[in-house]
């Protein structure tokens, strides 16, 4: 009995050590196995995946996305414009290197267009309507590429039609003040001015001129401001070199809003309302006409009147004058009118949009968005298609990736073929209109790669303050094309530095504060994180404003390949650069923006406002101390969130914490909004980034406010400065609550 007892009680316990021995090892196996999904959650950033997509990036693969893309002119909704919405189509829905999903947006659009039978004239005529003079109606031919049917007529987009005849007057650029001192000298009732393209917006020059009884505007290309004063087709200019043609002409939009201007803040669907047309605000009142320097020599250098200052005289071999008005006594064309004859007009057209998605593992609500405007005024070879051929080639790794089961983003990217950008940015801003709440809540970034090479000396770049350091990380693995060890980042610094209170001596990165390209409306008016990037030329070799044969008919494949970029290596470089950012900003864990860059800048513009305004504003009792409050709390949030990122191990703790911090990051941006801070600025919302007038490294309201008020004898006009200021302190106080602990 006692035998089989003891039996019992050995048997027991050996069941019991046994079964606490499973207990223990099988909880705690259990315990060290973690869900499937933890190890995506926690992934980072592959930085082996980012040297093969560096790897794989091909020059010529772009260069032939190029001669694809420039094959024929492809304005907006033309069938050039359908034909390359289609290449694009065909691309992105490739079996073994397209993306996820790929699909067009149609948007019906207002847009204007000269009159193929009816082309814009400009003349001299004498009092008897004899025809003196007529400019060039369309620009020489140098390569089979300028006798397509289909190359547009200079024209003015949105210029109104019209037949204004008077004598001619020379304005400089058109800006306010040129206006004023020329009607010292003249009277402008019933002129036709001339202006060179630069120092005001396209539309400003006749908005500018009207009020003055200015009838009808002509505007030029000088060679003092793209040619570096070369002007003979003979041997120094296109086909020789990169320099503009004599006869060549600059096309442009000439409006002052983006987006479509009869659906304001409005989508333009099919059956969306639409503004009366009477409406429209921001286009020239009056005709105006583009033309090339060979016409704008002959009119100009027969002007009478007095020398024009010594800022106004350009590069042609004779003294500008104001017009007497009208020509010199001894001129052919004494006593002779210019006429403008217009015939543009106004159609609702149908544009698309090329959308493309690489939907997101982890974080498939959270969108980077890459995107360049597809539309070109005629072959586009470098506005915009050297920026599209790059896209092409970012998609074609990263889609072959994705199709190959090799990777797939953290986080969803969309690519953008924007439609319509040269009229006004019109198929970003539409965009951006339709999915407004979406965009706002799910954007993590915006990168813009418009022109991506307009020279092949060193990178340039924009962009929010808190993509600095991303850019400069993509920039230094990218090797500089045709110099030995060296990288983008290191010969970017020898061109464009400055020199920062926390990194040193730093590239130079610029801010998106107007509206160039597709960019606006991401960052004005949605307060999205966003940066443009492309290759450009050393400014210290030439003084051109902009690459020399910019909209015209000699912007071709044969252009880029013998004069911008030949190889396509500079292509090559912005491809891998902005592609690098693009990787990082979709897989890292957290997201790569820094918030102690941006109170660095608010830093630097409080002190250049404090030096420019305190002392008079506290003459009128308006304090500064609230601004300067706002930006040191947001330098302590952002040291403070700074601190939290860098203590933290966000790979081993709950994936909310990680949530929590990215959204602060986020949405930085969307802090600095305040829809009512600029009623006169169509779409412009951020308040550190809109657009100024008055040209002063600070806070855009407040300098335009202090500078009006300045000229204004009006006591109220402080009151604006005043009010200003309040939005601001009030805006840079709330985005630093925004990155303080949530409670």
């Amino acid at each position: 009995m006692i035998k089989q007892l003891l039996i019992g009680i050995v048997c027991s316990a050996a069941v019991l050590t046994f079964g606490i021995l499973i207990g223990h090892f099988g909880i705690n196996k259990s315990s060290n196995s973690a869900p499937s999904w933890v190890k995506d959650v926690t992934k980072d950033v592959d930085e082996s995946f980012i040297e093969k997509f560096l790897s794989e990036v091909d020059n010529i693969q772009i260069q032939e996305n190029l001669r694809e893309l420039t094959k024929v002119p492809h304005m907006a909704t033309t069938a050039g414009d359908e034909q390359t919405v289609q290449f694009m189509l065909k691309r992105w829905q490739d079996p073994e290197t397209g993306l996820d999903q790929a699909w067009r947006e149609e948007y019906m659009v207002y847009l204007s267009f000269p009159d193929p039978n009816n082309p814009n004239k400009v003349t001299v005529v004498s009092p008897s309507e004899t025809v003196l003079y007529a400019a060039r109606e369309k620009e020489k031919s140098y390569t089979p590429d300028q006798d397509d049917p289909e190359v547009v007529q200079p024209y003015a987009a949105y210029s109104p039609a019209g037949h204004p005849k008077g004598k001619l007057v020379y304005a400089n650029q058109g800006k306010p003040s040129d206006y004023h001192l020329l009607n010292t000298t003249v009277d402008l009732r019933g002129t036709i001015a001339i202006t060179r393209y630069g120092g005001a917006g396209r539309a400003d020059k006749a908005i500018n001129g009207a009020p003055y009884g200015v009838i009808g505007v002509l505007v030029y290309t000088d060679p003092l401001d793209i040619n570096d004063g070369v002007m003979s087709d003979l041997n120094e200019t296109y086909p020789h070199s990169w320099y503009l043609p004599p006869s060549g002409v600059e096309r442009g939009s000439f409006n002052t809003h983006y987006g479509d201007l009869l659906t304001p803040y409005l989508a333009a669907k099919d059956e969306t309302y639409r503004i009366p047309v009477k409406d429209i605000t921001g286009i020239p009142p009056i005709p105006i006409q583009p033309i090339g320097f060979e016409d704008a020599y002959k009119l100009i250098c027969e002007l009478g009147g007095e020398a024009a200052p010594a800022l106004w005289q350009g590069s042609f071999n004779c003294i500008y004058n104001f017009g007497g008005p009208g020509f010199k006594l001894t001129s052919a064309f004494n006593n002779s009118d210019v006429k403008l004859d217009i015939f543009n007009h106004e159609k609702l057209k149908n544009s698309s949009n090329v959308m493309g998605v690489i939907r997101g593992s982890v974080e498939p609500d959270r969108y980077v968005i890459y995107g360049n405007h597809r539309d070109s005024w005629v072959h586009g070879a470098i506005d915009p298609s050297s920026g599209t051929s790059v896209m092409l080639e970012l998609t074609r790794v990263l889609g072959k990736m994705v199709k190959q089961g090799k990777w797939r983003p953290r986080r969803s990217i969309i690519f953008g073929s924007w439609g319509a950008e040269e009229f006004g940015l019109i198929g970003s801003a539409e965009y951006t209109e339709q999915y407004f709440t979406k965009l706002s809540e799910r954007t993590v970034a915006y990168i813009n790669v418009d022109i991506a090479v307009f020279a092949n000396a060193t990178l340039r770049a924009s962009g929010m303050p808190s993509l600095q350091n991303v850019i400069f990380k993509a920039s230094k693995q990218v090797d500089a094309p045709g110099l030995d060890s060296t990288s983008v980042y290191d010969n970017w610094i020898q061109y464009a530095n400055r020199t920062s209170p926390t990194h040193g001596l730093i590239p130079k990165v610029g801010y998106l504060s107007g509206a160039g390209s597709d960019y606006a409306a991401f960052v004005h008016y949605l307060g999205i994180t966003s940066m443009d990037i492309s290759y450009t030329y050393d400014r210290s070799k030439t003084s051109a404003r902009i690459y020399p044969a910019y909209h015209t008919a000699y912007d071709t494949f044969d252009y880029a390949s013998k004069f911008i970029d030949p190889g396509f290596v500079s292509h090559q470089a912005i491809a891998r650069t902005a592609g690098n950012v693009l990787i990082r900003l979709a897989d890292s864990l957290v997201l790569p923006l820094n918030c102690s860059d941006y109170a660095e800048t608010l830093e630097d513009y409080l002190n250049t406002a404090v030096t420019l305004y305190e002392q008079q504003l506290q003459n009128r009792h308006i304090s500064m101390e609230p601004i300067k409050r706002a930006v040191a709390s947001f330098r302590n949030a952002a040291t403070h969130l700074d601190q939290v990122i860098r203590s933290s191990d966000l790979a081993n703790e709950t994936p909310l914490k990680v949530r929590r911090i990215n959204d602060q990051l986020m949405l930085l941006d969307r802090a600095f909004l305040d829809p009512l801070a600029f009623p006169e600025k169509y779409a412009f919302r951020h308040v550190i980034w809109a657009s100024s007038s008055a040209r002063k490294p600070t806070f855009p309201g407040l300098a335009d406010a202090y500078a009006k008020a300045e000229s204004l004898v009006e006591s109220s006009a402080w009151d604006k400065v005043h009010y200003h200021l309040s939005v601001l302190s009030q805006a840079i106080e709330g985005a630093a609550h925004t990155l303080e602990d949530v409670i």
